[in-house]
């Protein structure tokens, strides 16, 4: 659509309506005989069979190329959402991975640390009970 609001499918129309007017009106106008009249507007009907004809064609090849270039850009877009959707799930599996690892490691440590408080209440309960039995005896 241009700046005007006129598509070019109206202005075709209306170029095309308005020659059929000039045509029929010349034709009408003109001193000619009825036979000249008649192969006039033969001729003239036939000219613009072709013309139609080829303003057809070439619509539908035009057609034809921004249908071929649409299938184009939505395979091009359909493969770059489906690589980034590939990419957001390679991350999202990387970051499950990585806190699996920190939560696992986490566990680890602190399992650890209770492990050796435990030790470090068991020396000193036995250290408390050997100073008892001394303090005993």
């Amino acid at each position: 659509m241009s700046k005007d609001g006129i598509n070019s499918k109206d202005f075709l129309i209306g170029t095309l309506i308005g020659g059929i007017i000039g045509a029929t009106t010349a034709l009408f106008l003109a001193p000619k005989s009825g036979k000249e009249l008649r192969d006039d507007l033969g001729s003239q009907a036939s000219a613009l069979k072709d013309k139609t004809d080829r303003m057809t064609a070439d619509a539908k090849e035009k057609g034809s190329q921004y249908v071929s270039i649409a299938k184009d850009k939505t395979s091009n877009i359909t493969q770059l959402v489906a690589d980034q959707s590939g990419q957001i799930m390679n991350k999202v599996k990387d970051l499950k991975d990585r806190s699996k690892s920190t939560l696992t490691e986490k566990a680890e440590e602190t399992r650890s640390e209770m492990q050796d408080t435990a030790q470090s209440i068991k020396n000193e309960a036995e250290e408390a009970a050997e100073t008892a039995g001394q303090a005993n005896r």
